[in-house]
């Protein structure tokens, strides 16, 4: 099974201008639509967040997924006193070691470790700070063919990789249909993984 890399959060107010952007509820929004959308047949890898992980956890409490075996959630043992609740709920956490203490280090391996899979075949972007840039350079780098996917109408990090990007128009920048988004956008990637693959649709 493919998987798809997801790198969303929550904007915080103190963290830069990308929160005067951010639609909190859109960015949920688009999360929620991109599970629905792909988490029967592919899996999602993140980092956890503490904002993204209930939320992810709570769909697939909705769509009544097995959480275990949908999701590939990685954390840095670098904030093991702050990880939330939700860490417990499933068995494929994926846990790296932190770096002399060190809190931008130990992200950095971590986000080497989860971007360094070879089964991704796409990578979506929601809401976000500045660790969007960050993912999305690295996973770039490492998986060049893939298809890169900002998600815009939400704001934040994610909204200005879209205009740098120039992957869509103006109307679309402001577009909510976000399950007419994944569709339309990720199927490429799905059909061009079955075919290289031979799986079948």
């Amino acid at each position: 099974m493919s998987s798809i890399f997801l790198s969303a959060s929550v904007p915080a107010i103190d963290r830069g201008a990308y929160h005067e952007t951010a639609n909190p509820f859109l960015i949920q929004c688009a999360v929620r639509e991109l599970v629905i959308e792909i988490i029967r047949q592919h899996k999602i890898v993140w980092g956890g967040h503490p904002a993204i992980t209930p939320m992810i956890w709570t769909i697939c409490e909705d769509l009544g997924i097995d959480y275990s075996e949908s999701v590939i959630l990685y954390q840095s043992n670098y904030f093991k006193d702050r990880f939330p609740e939700e860490n417990q709920r499933f068995n494929n956490v994926v846990f790296t070691d932190p770096v002399n203490d060190d809190q931008n280090a130990s992200l950095a391996l971590m986000r080497d470790e989860m971007l360094s899979r070879d089964d991704l075949v796409a990578a979506v972007f929601i809401g976000g700070m500045e660790g969007i840039e960050v993912e999305y350079n690295m996973f770039i780098e490492r998986h060049p063919d893939a298809l890169v996917l900002p998600v815009p109408a939400p704001g934040g990090a994610a909204l200005d990789l879209a205009k740098r990007l120039a992957i869509f128009n103006d109307d679309e920048l402001h577009d909510i249909d976000f399950a007419r988004l994944f569709r339309s956008h990720l199927s490429s990637a799905f059909d061009e993984h079955s075919h290289m693959t031979g799986a079948s649709e």
